[in-house]
């Protein structure tokens, strides 16, 4: 996988995330609650609720395409507090990382990844993203999923993988 498939394959996962968003209001519909009661929903105490988790997966997704394209991450404090905010906050994210071409990330691998929670210490662009983005990505919409599953959400497999381009023959 070179770094464009991952912010593709991240676009991609923030896509079927809205997906589940869908099948989480229909849910809340047929059971006459409130959706937005499971923006707040966690798995365990200790845990983000889904808000977070949403929130968590989009940075990861424009941390990633930012530092390895070169550009300035956009700036989306986490104040969203119902689904239609996370969807907002998720077309914000997807709408910036369609401005990162393939040419923005040649030489990706080589760059210098510093973020500030490293505490002045950095990686190379490679190291970013296979023990950093793509598995704190996976992770946060993971649990976002699960939190949706555990609520009762009619969801499996294919709603996480989403989308396969298959083709005839």
């Amino acid at each position: 996988m070179n770094h464009d498939d991952a912010i593709r394959l991240f676009a991609k996962t923030l896509q079927n995330v809205e997906r589940w968003m869908d099948k989480a209001t229909a849910h809340a519909k047929a059971k006459s609650f409130e959706v937005d009661v499971l923006a707040q929903a966690r798995l365990a105490p200790d845990q983000y609720p889904f808000v977070r988790q949403v929130q968590s997966a989009c940075d990861q997704a424009k941390y990633a395409a930012a530092y390895l394209g070169g550009k300035q991450p956009p700036s989306h404090p986490d104040t969203e507090q119902t689904f239609a905010e996370l969807r907002q906050r998720i077309q914000k994210c997807l709408g910036f990382l369609e401005t990162v071409r393939p040419a923005d990330l040649a030489g990706a691998e080589e760059r210098k990844v510093a973020p500030p929670w490293l505490g002045g210490n950095w990686l190379r662009g490679d190291d970013y993203l296979v023990h950093v983005a793509v598995p704190n990505f996976f992770f946060h919409a993971t649990m976002a999923y699960a939190i949706l599953r555990h609520n009762g959400v009619d969801l499996g497999k294919m709603d996480f993988i989403g989308s396969i381009p298959t083709k005839e023959g």
